[in-house]
């Protein structure tokens, strides 16, 4: 098979205060790419200069693996002088895989996101937020415990273990404080759901307005008390199990809400929408992920696109790669 006269660049964020892939899933998606285009590049871009290298370049498509730039390296990713990537490439009508800018800040922000749900009609359970300089008090909310907390704005289970789910007042200022110290980030504590979790991969289909919906179960390992959560050390270890989903009124239910939340949050080509049920067994969103990890064998993205419609690692990333050059 002769190669396609394209040439595609990959751009990943070597900063690891931001949310960016990993150089393992962009060492992953070259190796596919390079069997398939005649020229492809992996550039690590840390600021205008990086990104104006790649205009001059004159790329006919940009795999998109950071969702932004920070204008100072040195700060943390609450810091609102940022680029963000996709708006960039608009600017210079450079062609790129995912979604725009504005859906990328909905998924990066959970509050936002959450919000954006609810004034959808949608489900997500009920919700509120403390900033680093708030102490948590009373009458911060009537949400009842269990409670679940977790950083506003960080991947990946970053800030989430099992001192996520709490109890109690202590428990809760416990991890409150933790995550304000360590992370020096927003707090999202939202009622805890204790049902299934499932994640729902999302792939717009070849010249369709239409999408291939593709849910797996997890289940993470249990906790000392039973818990079973997808913390950070979890999804780093890949140990939680993963599930397709029988045909069925529950798949029918997460499914419809993940392409209702995908479309609500501005979402375009491809993502994933992880969403747990509560006690009584509804579907609710848990949060978003429009830049998804896609290590082969790794991360819910590509085990749901090979689990529901067969389609292998260089597949998925050729369907990614050929709706942004749709766009070109």
């Amino acid at each position: 098979m002769a190669k396609t006269n394209k040439h595609i660049i990959i751009v990943r964020s070597p900063n690891k205060r931001l949310s960016s892939m990993s150089k393992e899933s962009g060492d992953a998606i070259f190796q596919a790419l390079s069997k398939y285009f005649t020229k492809v590049d992996m550039v690590s871009v840390s600021g205008i200069n990086d990104l104006k290298s790649v205009i001059l370049l004159k790329p006919d498509l940009v795999f998109l693996g950071a969702k932004y730039i920070a204008i100072d390296p040195n700060r943390t990713i609450d810091d609102a002088n940022k680029v963000w990537l996709s708006e960039y490439f608009d600017k210079f009508h450079i062609a790129y895989t995912g979604s725009m800018r504005p859906a990328h800040e909905l998924e990066q922000d959970k509050p936002l996101a959450k919000l954006r749900v609810l004034e959808s009609n949608l489900m997500t359970s009920p919700f509120y937020v403390l900033e680093p300089d708030q102490k948590f008090t009373k009458g911060n909310s009537k949400i009842s415990f269990p409670l679940f907390i977790k950083p506003a704005n960080r991947g990946g289970g970053l800030g989430i273990d099992s001192g996520s789910v709490v109890n109690s007042i202590t428990q809760l200022e416990k991890k409150v404080n933790l995550i304000h110290k360590n992370l020096k980030s927003s707090v999202l504590i939202e009622k805890y759901l204790s049902g299934r979790e499932f994640s729902v991969a999302i792939l717009r289909k070849d010249g369709a307005d239409d999408y291939f919906l593709m849910p797996i179960e997890l289940i993470a390992p249990a906790d000392k008390k039973g818990i079973r959560i997808l913390g950070q050390r979890t999804k780093s270890l890949n140990a939680e199990e993963d599930l397709l989903v029988g045909e069925g009124i529950i798949k029918t239910k997460i499914t419809a809400l993940a392409i209702k939340v995908f479309k609500a949050l501005g979402a375009r080509d491809y993502g994933r929408i992880d969403i747990r049920l509560d006690e009584e067994g509804t579907p609710h969103f848990l949060e978003a992920n429009l830049m998804p990890s896609l290590i082969s064998g790794y991360g819910s993205f590509p085990k749901a696109c090979l689990k529901n419609i067969g389609v292998d690692y260089e597949n998925m990333i050729l369907r990614i790669v050929s709706m942004g050059l749709s766009r070109s």
